[in-house]
């Protein structure tokens, strides 16, 4: 059974990579189209964390480290990750983090951190920022809005001033971990068909293959959990296929 779920949850990832995406070439190994150690531990970190496995998400945080990411990348994964499962998340997360940085400390570990945020400009308005990542992400410019941004005017700039903006401006990590970090949380949350969809798709757009994605989700099945797993697999499936005819 579980060797049937692996190739389900593969089968996005690599029996319809080669039609459509060729993907990018990790920075650290030559495994081409394939996610690097690093972006492993992104995953890993961001599912935990939404899901509040803290016993895990120690563990998860040294290896991440140990594979060469930074301090400040961690912590803008685990900040980033607040915007979809929510602020007691985020915080826990962070403190968990604090946690395992003063006991490699106490081991004589000098861990790394890292570039800090660049300094953002506030000029245009935050709004329209946001907007101009938005359609960087989807590679599109963007058309009416969504039933539920018309009935919550507040929701829609909520998310172009903060998320698209204040976020996702923020150069300490790039788009491809930004939505590796989101697809994540997505899938470990569940139920969210609509939202992962949506960002399964800028992924591909982002330059994210379907081999990398596929990936993702089998860490999702490995630290998550079946259910989970699968479920976005068929999202991811889906999206593949559109993707593909889109691209013919």
């Amino acid at each position: 059974m579980i060797l049937k779920i692996l190739k389900l949850v593969m089968f996005a990832g690599s029996a319809l990579a080669s039609n459509f995406s060729s993907g990018q070439t990790v920075e650290n190994g030559n495994r081409a189209n394939a996610l690097s150690v690093s972006q492993e531990q992104i995953v890993i970190i961001s599912s935990l964390t939404a899901k509040g496995d803290l016993l895990q998400l120690r563990d998860a945080l040294s290896s991440g480290l140990d594979a060469g990411l930074t301090i400040n990348e961690i912590k803008e994964v685990i900040v980033h990750l607040y915007a979809y499962c929510g602020f007691p998340r985020s915080i826990m997360g962070l403190r968990t983090f604090m946690t395992v940085l003063d006991e490699r400390k106490e081991k004589g570990i000098e861990d790394t951190w890292g570039n800090a945020a660049s300094p953002i400009p506030d000029s245009p308005d935050k709004y329209t920022r946001g907007v101009e990542t938005l359609e960087k992400l989807t590679k599109a410019k963007l058309g009416p809005k969504p039933a539920y941004q018309e009935f919550s005017p507040e929701m829609d700039v909520f998310l172009k001033e903060h998320l698209f903006a204040d976020i996702f401006e923020r150069d300490v990590l790039s788009y491809h971990a930004r939505e590796l970090v989101t697809i994540s949380v997505l899938s470990t949350l569940g139920g969210l068909e609509p939202m992962l969809r949506g960002h399964f798709g800028i992924c591909l757009k982002v330059g994210l293959s379907s081999n990398q994605l596929g990936e993702a989700l089998n860490i999702i099945h490995k630290h998550i959990g079946e259910k989970e797993a699968l479920a976005a697999q068929q999202v991811l499936e889906e999206v593949i296929t559109n993707h593909r005819n889109d691209e013919h």
